[in-house]
């Protein structure tokens, strides 16, 4: 038991040693904050918030042709431009939570932001002057007010997912102290979990949720997420006393710039062989943030002249070498960024055109039920969730006595394995699609609009594989770029995994918009509304060549690329003195 000291003070307090605190600024005791049970708040919290957002976004593209009266192009186009902004929005998320607000209170107030459109467009589907009347035929095209409520809703959705995608998983990975070994071993089946949570609350959305909208109605199917959404922020508001806190550090960007200006501003000087020369500080200056020293190394060399000493010391002429290796680190990931924009795209046709082909089969499954197109997508959650579990509790111990590799295999390395599923998957969509083509073809309904005689489940190995492909390359991709951004820009780095599917969203509505119109003006079109006249199946096949020069691309920018080290010099030095301090105080206690 601890002893105590006349000024009622408690000896040799195991606080959290990376800087971590309260919400009023105080350290905090590893034994009663962070850890599993601060994360458990955040992981149920993602259960119920990926309910709510997957209850819109897995039938959005349903809606917009059945009741908005879009066409296929124009339905999928919506989709992935939405889709596009909701993960665009987070690098302004993590600039606020990383230079101002903090990532918590970023985090509420976006949320607060995200349920106020949750809520509108819960009333654009259920209020009679903001929802078109429902009609099978020759329907009359949506108003504008009903249009400026529907995508109002949306894009309200996708300002409020700015604040907190970058932030929830930041959040949850800080609540592992990166000092303490043991904690730190934890925060590497982190991510594994969080994406489990992640996938049994996009489970419920594609089954339930996608049934009760199809069967019951929009007003409900809209009504549950938002109601979800509103659990999921109380949840995470009952775990506010058990998170640890880390203080903003600055922007990100003006730190990144202020390392390019000054070294730009030195470009005629040379640099010195002994890096010990260049301009850094003390260990102890970052021992007491609960930061890490950087050394200086000699990629990106130019940018180490950002930390030469020529007399001049303001912020925009000199920059610590930690300061400049962190920019380096941030601009290292910026080719593994660019290589994640065709997986990106591959991944949003799941929610587009493989839920489009399934509105023209047999959906029928015994004599009174038929499956929603848009439930395949529970096909990716479970086969992800299955994948995601044995990866975890058997792939990772195995691979460990064979690599010796805490991770079992390197971050790239299994981003490179999701590649490779991504390019057998869509192969085989490319297969799947000429045979339901062929089938269409010899029922005459190359001609009509039809049903073709043909099972739904047809679809099922695309969707599969997908969700393999997923385990690997979704989880691997916010994993590394996490884990290889910087400690004081871990929002902007997470950030960097929601931009590239954000860029892949908009790069798949760019790609179909462009090879509609190419092969329409060309003649027979690979993409039109009925899709039993289409060639979908070039256009998959199209995306397997793309996704094959992709990969061969990040095979080279993943062999180049040397994962950051970072001195944990600063942290041992404080473990000593931390140590050597209380056996003194308890030394002196027992005397």
């Amino acid at each position: 038991m601890a002893e105590e000291t006349g000024g009622g003070n408690v000896i040799d307090q195991p606080y959290a040693k990376d800087g971590s605190m309260d919400l009023k600024g105080n350290p905090v005791l590893r034994s009663k904050t962070g850890g599993w049970t601060a994360c458990s708040f955040v992981v149920v919290y993602e259960v119920f918030e990926r309910m709510a957002y997957y209850g819109i976004s897995a039938n959005l593209v349903i809606y917009l042709t059945k009741r908005l009266h879009q066409g296929t192009v124009e339905a999928a186009n919506n989709v992935t431009n939405w889709q596009g902004t909701v993960f665009l929005t987070p690098v302004i998320g993590a600039y606020v939570a990383d230079a101002f607000l903090g990532r918590f209170w970023t985090f509420l107030i976006a949320s607060a932001v995200y349920l106020s459109g949750m809520c509108l467009l819960t009333l654009a589907v259920s209020v009679s002057p903001l929802k078109p009347a429902y009609c099978k035929e020759n329907c009359e095209s949506a108003t504008t007010l009903q249009l400026a409520v529907f995508f109002g809703g949306l894009y309200i959705i996708a300002l409020g997912n700015g604040g907190t995608k970058p932030n929830i998983s930041t959040i949850g990975a800080d609540q592992f102290d990166e000092f303490d070994p043991k904690e730190r071993m934890h925060k590497l089946s982190f991510f594994n979990w969080w994406m489990f949570s992640i996938f049994l609350g996009t489970l419920f959305a594609q089954t339930f949720l996608v049934y009760i909208q199809d069967n019951v109605g929009w007003t409900v199917g809209y009504a549950i997420p938002a109601l979800g959404l509103m659990t999921s922020i109380l949840i995470f508001l009952v775990g506010t006393p058990y998170y640890r806190h880390k203080a903003p550090q600055g922007s990100s960007f003006t730190r990144i710039t202020k390392v390019i200006v000054a070294s730009i501003r030195k470009w005629k000087l040379s640099l010195p062989n002994d890096p010990k020369e260049l301009h850094e500080f003390d260990l102890e200056v970052y021992a007491k943030k609960g930061k890490f020293r950087i050394d200086s190394t000699n990629s990106l060399r130019y940018l180490n002249k950002a930390a030469l000493k020529d007399g001049r010391s303001t912020p925009w002429t000199l920059c610590p070498v930690t300061q400049v290796e962190e920019a380096k680190q941030i601009l290292r990931l910026l080719p593994i960024l660019v290589a994640m924009f065709i997986p990106c795209t591959m991944i949003a046709q799941i929610n587009t055109l493989f839920v489009k082909q399934g509105t023209t089969m047999n959906r029928h499954v015994g004599p009174y039920f038929q499956i929603p197109p848009a439930s395949l997508g529970a096909f990716v959650t479970i086969s992800m969730l299955v994948c995601v579990v044995l990866y975890d509790r058997f792939f990772v111990k195995v691979m460990r006595l064979w690599t010796k590799d805490p991770r079992g295999i390197t971050m790239l390395k299994r981003m490179g394995v999701g590649l490779v599923l991504q390019i057998i998957t869509m192969s085989i969509a490319s297969l799947v699609e000429r045979r339901r083509l062929s089938i269409a073809r010899s029922h005459g309904l190359d001609k009509t609009v039809g049903e073709v005689p043909v099972t739904i489940f047809l679809l099922l190995p695309q969707f599969v594989l997908m969700g393999l492909a997923d385990a690997f390359l979704v989880v691997g991709k916010i994993e590394f770029f996490y884990d290889q951004a910087p400690e004081s820009m871990k929002s902007l780095g997470t950030s960097y995994s929601l931009t590239a599917t954000g860029i892949g969203n908009f790069l798949s509505s760019s790609l179909l918009r462009l090879v509609a119109s190419i092969t329409s003006s060309r003649g027979r079109g690979w993409i039109l509304n009925n899709l039993n006249v289409s060639h979908l199946d070039y256009y998959y096949a199209f995306l397997t060549l793309l996704s094959v020069l992709n990969f061969i691309y990040f095979l080279f920018v993943s062999k180049v690329y040397s994962y950051k080290s970072e001195l944990r010099e600063s942290m041992d030095m404080k473990a000593e003195k931390e140590a050597s301090v209380g056996d003194q105080k308890v030394a002196m206690a027992e005397m």
